[in-house]
């Protein structure tokens, strides 16, 4: 895929498309406003960069971007669900758009060497201290969310309508969403007509945009299992109910629900990711605990794989003898993310007769989760681009020689963060044009 030069050599020939091309909003003269912004936009990237925050405690962030949307004239409201972020911009009558960046960082110690790496360490949930960094982009996300909002403030006689700007915590652990939902944000502030969020890709060059219609990211719950047994001597297993093989077998049953039970049309993960028991070489434990994520797309397969889960514990425990039910716990995380077709099908080509159709893709869906799905699931068609960071000549390399780069939540993670943000910055302001209305 070719990829958008850096902008030294501006914007101005890759935007003006023929008048027959161009959507209802003209988003040229617009973004024509991004090269004088650039540098505030690197400048603002490196702040967040280096002062990140753990989910719910984004305190810091958040009245960054509440200063910064105040001197910009929206409306702005602090500690929405916790520690989120509402700017509203009312523009005469026409569609409401909202346009979501989230604003956590993860417990993960930097290791890529930038001089504006994260040093910063926090206190978690455990009270354990721990390093933090933005490796999941959400600096991208909200630098391309300010210069979107900024280009916006500032060209207000190219369009109609509200923008409604949502600063969001925690999305990380899948709450802040729906914390800012049930904290009144679509009663206190104007509902949405649209919902739109970026999110970077650790495996696409920067200056491209992908897409996907319909199931974009799967539904995450996580089951903590608890398998009882009767603890004893090793010499003597005779004499014991034995909850290490009990879990060995449950761990090999679990994988035929997706292999043997699901339909093979219908995708579905059964991952188990943690497994405790027992102290010592010679004793036979009481219990072993197993922890698993499991990730869907349907609401119907996840419904079907939760109860196999169960039904499958419970068996294996039975026909070893064990001496009570094991505990089954499911904790709700995130629901699929689901791109409404039509409204992604019309973003996309705003979006494509800017950046050009080498530079957009459709894409497949991900296993990954995201709560940026609480919108849409509150009635809002919504939609969420996918926006390449890699820098294009290292994405070439690693494609050429079969080299995986960096993932998301890496702490080598580091995105070619001027590239990545102006096409953020790109995209986002021409699909909200798209939907605003007309002057």
């Amino acid at each position: 895929m070719n990829a958008l030069p850096l902008l030294p050599l501006g914007l101005a020939a890759l935007l003006w498309m023929p008048g027959a091309a161009r959507a209802a909003n003209d988003p040229a003269p617009v973004l024509a406003g991004l090269d004088p912004l650039s540098p505030e936009l690197t400048a603002f990237y490196r702040d967040l960069h280096q002062n990140p925050e753990l989910s719910l405690h984004e305190e810091k962030t958040a009245g960054k971007l509440a200063e910064r949307m105040r001197k910009l004239g929206f409306e702005v409201t602090q500690k929405v669900g916790g520690h989120g972020v509402v700017a509203v911009l009312r523009n005469g009558k026409g569609p409401t758009v909202l346009l979501r960046t989230d604003m956590d960082a993860l417990p993960v110690e930097e290791k890529t060497g930038l001089p504006y790496a994260s040093r910063v360490k926090m206190t978690d949930a455990g009270g354990q201290s721990v390093p933090v960094m933005h490796a999941c982009g959400h600096d991208v996300h909200m630098t391309a969310w300010l210069g979107t909002a900024t280009l916006l403030s500032r060209a207000k006689e190219r369009w109609r309508g509200t923008l409604v700007m949502v600063g969001q915590p925690a999305e990380e652990p899948g709450s802040g969403a729906k914390r800012m939902l049930d904290d009144g944000l679509f009663q206190r502030f104007p509902r949405p007509d649209f919902a739109l969020a970026l999110h970077d890709l650790a495996t696409a060059p920067s200056g491209t945009v992908e897409y996907v219609p319909g199931y974009a990211l799967a539904n995450v719950d996580s089951v903590d299992i608890t398998l009882h047994g009767k603890g004893g001597h090793g010499a003597f297993p005779q004499a014991t109910v034995d909850p290490i093989v009990l879990a060995a077998r449950t761990v090999l049953a679990l994988q035929t629900i997706v292999s043997r039970e699901k339909s093979p049309l219908e995708p579905a993960v059964i991952t188990v990711g943690s497994i405790h028991g027992g102290t010592q070489h010679n004793i036979i434990p009481d219990q072993v605990k197993l922890q698993l994520t499991v990730r869907s797309f349907k609401p119907e397969v996840r419904k079907q794989l939760l109860a196999s889960i169960e039904r499958v514990v419970k068996a294996e425990a039975q026909v070893s003898g064990a001496p009570r039910e094991p505990d089954v716990v499911v904790t709700g995380g995130m629901s699929a993310t689901y791109n409404d077709p039509e409204l992604t099908k019309r973003l996309v080509g705003a979006v494509t007769r800017v950046l050009g159709a080498a530079n957009v893709r459709e894409s497949q869906p991900l296993m990954g989760g995201e709560d940026f799905s609480a919108y849409g699931l509150a009635g809002v068609p919504s939609s969420m681009l996918w926006l390449g960071a890699v820098e294009p000549k290292r994405h070439a390399q690693a494609t050429a020689a079969g080299e995986s780069l960096p993932s998301l939540h890496s702490g080598l993670f580091a995105p070619d963060a001027e590239r990545t943000v102006r096409t953020g910055v790109t995209a986002l302001t021409t699909a909200a044009l798209e939907l605003l209305g007309t002057p």
